[in-house]
């Protein structure tokens, strides 16, 4: 018995969506224009509604958070996709924002601010194939990124999931990680796509104005799905290029945003969704809503649905009460709000990317890869990037390199030791948190396993070492200081900021450590620049490591002087907290600390 066409590979992919979707019922193509949260439904449900996706949201991890168990979760909800009558997969989507971030044991990748500070197309291919093999080892086809967001005020609490402030920067480092991710490898015939990356937010989601937030009055964020008040020319020069430049390089995913534009909400935007990113730029792959955001044009659920979908969103990400989503969407049809060619539309877009990627032919994970998840290939990888990511903003009296054999070197700040800190935000929780919440190397781990046994080593996260003494009982004044400052993890508008200086602990170790120390170097983890201005002088050396994920190692090898300091600022490091020092539209009348693309070299 022969394959029914949309079965058979050696079909185009046109001919096979369009078989399939001749097939199709109404119910089972707004089940295919619907994605739920795992937390939210069973495999049966999946069979029962014809789901078409399934998501982890940030923490969506199994209860068992290993490899072996994602694997086991997933490919459990791909088999109740394949129950259906059909037999169509569903798509299993992650933020997989620096690396497979929500899988304990994964490598963690720098966020992307500092992968823009390293500025290596290379580089971020590669990262782009090694967060697609980790996301294969657990049947996970579809990554929630890269954001091609162009942030221009970093009081944003998502400033470093983008590149840069500079659109030629994010352009230059998003396009071959998309790359990266996409290329199937060698011999791989039967896909065109490996994973699916998706560009976002679409678009303008990092030039919100401060204080203009239009979500609900209970939210406390202060730039986070606000709205983007610039005119077109600006809109297009500034946010729409990365897009451009990935439809062209064979993005078939885009994530709407959550912001709005002059006043009406991306989701809600037939011209900039339909006319433009679809039909001006020739976009064939499908729009994803982002979480819930579809609730937010309306207080009518059923107006917010249509308005959506007859904007050009094609799946719905809708996490909690999908049925709720399935119906209204039904009985828009039936009452001709929206229109039977909409569906198709956006099904025979969900239907292509699904064929282009295998997963007819490869529905579930690859056991082969999971014997590379989290491996040392990877890990020397992200520890390389780590290195590259490094911006040297200060060195005097020869601070750096700190030489391996230093006779008493004095390491403070809560980040010098904790993996949670280093990782950032998008880390086996959706907010991230300190602690040894995944396996890795810190920075302190890094230093010691590098010096001379005969440097003498003292850790104190606070600064505080007056129990160590010289020969005749004084307060020993330690040869070199290395103090770790920064921010604890924070993801999306919780990370909202008015406020960037430094905090009350991280200025008392500081000044503690000044005491304490001949030379003293700071190391700043954050997500974003922060205000030092006042606290510069006390230091020798400063650098930013931004977030620098699972391999503190990397900053070790540059602090020590085996590497030497390639990094340069993808953002302007401003030098007081006015706001008119720190949004970059229009351009500021205060100098900064520190320029865009500035950098020491070592």
């Amino acid at each position: 018995m022969s394959l029914p066409i949309y079965r058979d590979p050696s079909h185009s992919t046109e001919a096979r969506v369009q078989d399939l979707l001749a097939r199709m019922t109404l119910e089972e193509k707004i089940g295919q224009m619907t994605q739920v949260e795992k937390n939210s439904l069973t495999p049966a449900e999946v069979t029962t509604y014809f789901l078409g996706s399934v998501l982890s949201g940030g923490g969506g991890s199994p209860t068992e958070n290993t490899p072996e168990s994602w694997a086991a979760m997933v490919d459990a909800f791909q088999q109740g996709a394949l129950h259906t009558r059909l037999a169509i997969p569903m798509l299993y989507g992650v933020d997989a924002v620096h690396g497979h971030g929500n899988a304990r044991g994964a490598t963690v990748f720098p966020h992307n601010i500092g992968l823009g500070a390293a500025n290596d197309p290379d580089l971020m291919r590669e990262i782009g194939r090694a967060t697609a093999e980790e996301l294969l080892a657990n049947g996970i086809p579809w990554n929630f990124g890269p954001a091609v967001s162009v942030p221009q005020d970093i009081r944003w609490g998502r400033t470093y999931e983008g590149f840069s402030e500079g659109t030629d920067l994010v352009t230059r480092l998003a396009i071959p990680y998309l790359e990266g991710m996409q290329t199937p490898p060698d011999g791989a015939d039967d896909r065109s796509l490996y994973v699916l990356a998706t560009a976002k937010h679409f678009v303008g989601d990092g030039g919100t104005s401060f204080g203009s937030p239009t979500t609900p009055a209970d939210q406390p964020f202060l730039l986070d799905q606000g709205d983007t008040q610039v005119d077109e020319a600006t809109l297009r020069a500034l946010f729409l290029a990365p897009y451009a430049a990935a439809v062209e390089a064979g993005a078939m995913s885009v994530m709407a945003s959550f912001n709005s534009w002059n006043g009406t909400r991306m989701h809600a935007h037939p011209y900039l969704l339909t006319d433009v990113l679809k039909g001006e730029l020739g976009f064939q792959g499908f729009i994803i809503s982002d979480w819930q955001a579809i609730d937010q044009i309306s207080p009518d659920y059923s107006a917010a649905v249509v308005t959506s979908i007859n904007a050009g969103i094609d799946m719905v990400m809708t996490p909690y009460d999908f049925r709720t989503f399935i119906a209204t969407l039904t009985e828009a049809v039936a009452r001709g709000a929206v229109t039977p060619e909409r569906i198709d539309d956006a099904v025979r877009r969900i239907l292509t990317v699904k064929i282009m990627l295998g997963l007819f032919e490869h529905p579930y994970h690859d056991p082969a890869l999971l014997e590379t998840f989290g491996g040392p290939a990877h890990r020397q990888l992200a520890r390389r990037a780590v290195r590259s990511s490094l911006v040297l903003l200060k060195n005097e009296n020869q601070a750096l390199p700190i030489r391996r054999d230093t006779p008493l070197l004095f390491v403070a700040g809560e980040g010098a030791d904790d993996i949670g800190i280093q990782c950032g935000g998008w880390t086996v929780e959706w907010q991230g948190r300190a602690g040894e919440i995944t396996p890795g190397t810190t920075v302190l781990q890094g230093i010691r396993a590098a010096l001379s046994p005969a440097t003498e080593l003292h850790y104190d996260r606070f600064g505080r070492f007056e129990t160590v003494l010289d020969s005749a009982g004084e307060p020993h004044l330690a040869d070199v200081g290395l103090v770790v400052i920064g921010e604890a993890p924070y993801a999306e508008g919780l990370g909202d900021r008015a406020d960037l200086g430094l905090s009350e602990q991280d200025r008392g170790t500081l000044l503690r450590m000044r005491q304490r120390s001949r030379t003293l170097v700071v190391l700043v983890i954050s997500g974003r620049p922060l205000i030092l201005t006042d606290q510069l002088p006390q230091m020798d050396a400063l650098v930013a490591a931004w977030l620098p994920g699972t391999e503190g190692a990397g900053i070790a090898d540059v602090l020590l002087g085996d590497y030497p300091f390639t990094g340069k600022l993808p953002y302007t490091w401003p030098r007081t907290n006015d706001p008119g020092a720190i949004h970059r539209l229009p351009a500021s009348e205060y100098g900064p600390l520190f320029r865009f693309g500035f950098g020491l070299g070592s």
